[in-house]
C-alpha cells in the first residue's frame, strides 16, 4: 500500500473476492463502467500474482452478469492500461469492464483499437468495400 494509492484505502466495493474487489468508475465512458482490482497494491497486470489474476478474472464474470442484471448492454470492451505510454494514470493495476451500448459511438467497428484512431478500422477484406 502506498500513502498516494487512490485504491489501496477503497471502502465500498460494489463486488468483491479474497483477492480483488470491483468498483463503478468515478468518471465513466458509460453507463454501468466498472473497474476490477487487486486489493493489494501491484502497479500492473504484470506484477500481479497469478492467484491475483484469477481473482480479478472471477470478478470480471461476476460483474459481467451483474451488469447484465442492472443495465442489460448490448457488448462491452474489457481493457487494461499498463505504463504512462498505454494510458496508465494511476499507478495500481485496474481493469475496465465497458459496457457498450448501440448507439454509443457513430461506429463500434475496430472496439479497442481505438486508442489509436488511425489504426481503429480494419482494412477491408471485400474488393469495393
Amino acid at each position: 500500500m502506498t500513502e498516494e494509492c487512490c485504491f489501496c484505502d477503497f471502502a465500498d466495493p460494489l463486488l468483491c473476492n479474497e483477492l480483488a474487489f470491483a468498483c463503478l468508475d468515478k468518471h465513466p465512458v458509460t453507463e454501468g463502467h466498472l473497474l476490477i482490482l487487486p486489493r493489494r497494491h501491484a502497479p500492473t497486470w504484470f506484477d500481479a500474482t497469478d492467484d491475483e489474476r484469477r481473482a480479478m478474472l472471477a470478478l470480471l464474470d461476476e460483474a459481467k452478469r451483474w451488469l447484465d442484471q442492472h443495465y442489460a448492454p448490448d457488448g462491452y470492451n474489457i481493457g487494461i492500461n499498463v505504463g504512462e505510454a498505454a494510458g496508465q494514470t494511476v499507478p495500481h493495476l485496474h481493469m475496465h469492464l465497458i459496457p457498450r451500448y448501440r448507439g454509443d459511438t457513430p461506429n463500434p467497428r475496430g472496439g479497442v483499437r481505438g486508442v489509436i484512431p488511425a489504426r481503429q478500422s480494419y482494412p477491408s477484406a471485400i474488393p469495393g468495400e
